[in-house]
């Protein structure tokens, strides 16, 4: 067994999408290549409703897969073909963009006003980036839940772990995307497969991701001082990129630590990017926007 060693720890930037949400973004818009092939992952956690009522009105999207997990509130979405729905907690939407969809997605809070949630983007490999558009809307039930025997307990939602499969299927990118707390004080090895590109995004509590890796420094909220040893210590709004090897050991703190494990395999393809479009080159991101003109972005069939 190899442990990944941690290559960084990222403290989210606070920043406005939409018609005025104000959000956390954990990485996206660069370091492609360091999350192939995810794009970007977004934490729109506010218990503030002027800060995201507006929401994130129509808009397009091609060349990606948007997934979106709902933990506290609602989203109601709609889009170009028809389609409407609204994902409340727990649940899951992952939509196929492929050749084009106009959509919008609009969020409300819980009875406290609380809205959370997470957007994380996937690549399409330059043969399916027109593929007809699609959606699996997940509701929490259909989520499996495995708890082991320290307590430890994980949602899958995408991919295969501790022999339960998600109910997301036919993903490109053939990702796992986990839900995972472990309980205080506790230790837990997490197996990951080697070929793939791993991050976890803690939201919950706190606690240290081992490090098999001689130790550099990595300016934490908690450590300022860029040559003090490294302590991979992780809290609340940090997200954790992993380099290779086929397993991860986390130690939680004293109040426990929830994440989201997420990894997929590298797609190795050029990246041209224009806000929600993303092809593999220039000339293909003039032709959609010039299709967003001329009223020609979504191909019926």
């Amino acid at each position: 067994m190899s442990l990944r060693p941690v290559r960084q720890i990222i403290q989210p930037k606070p920043t406005i999408e939409g018609a005025g949400v104000k959000l956390q973004r954990a990485f996206g818009f660069g370091k492609t290549k360091d999350f192939d092939p995810f794009l970007l992952l977004d934490d729109f956690r506010n218990d503030k409703p002027q800060d995201y009522l507006a929401g994130f009105p129509w808009h397009p999207h091609r060349g990606i897969e948007t997934i979106t997990y709902v933990l506290a509130g609602s989203v109601e979405h709609g889009d170009s073909l028809g389609n409407q729905g609204k994902m409340t907690a727990g649940d899951v939407q992952w939509m196929t963009a492929g050749s084009g969809i106009l959509h919008q997605e609009m969020p409300k809070g819980d009875q406290q006003g609380r809205m959370h949630g997470f957007q994380l983007w996937a690549n399409l490999p330059s043969s399916l980036k027109m593929t007809d558009p699609r959606y699996q809307d997940i509701p929490s039930s259909a989520i499996p839940e495995v708890t082991d025997d320290d307590g430890t307990r994980v949602r899958i939602i995408c991919g295969e772990f501790w022999g339960k499969k998600g109910p997301v299927e036919g993903v490109a990118a053939d990702p796992n995307y986990l839900d995972i707390s472990v309980a205080p004080g506790q230790q837990k090895r997490l197996k990951v497969e080697t070929t793939r590109n791993a991050f976890a995004y803690v939201f919950a509590g706190s606690g240290r991701f081992r490090d098999a890796s001689d130790a550099r420094a990595v300016l934490t909220e908690e450590a300022a001082d860029a040559n003090a040893p490294a302590k991979y210590d992780v809290s609340n709004h940090s997200l954790v990129l992993f380099d290779r090897g086929d397993e991860i050991v986390v130690q939680a703190g004293d109040q426990g630590i929830r994440f989201l494990l997420v990894s997929g395999k590298p797609i190795e393809e050029p990246v041209a990017w224009y806000g929600p479009i993303v092809m593999n080159t220039q000339e293909q991101l003039r032709q959609a926007m010039a299709e967003l003109q001329s009223g020609d972005f979504i191909k019926r069939r």
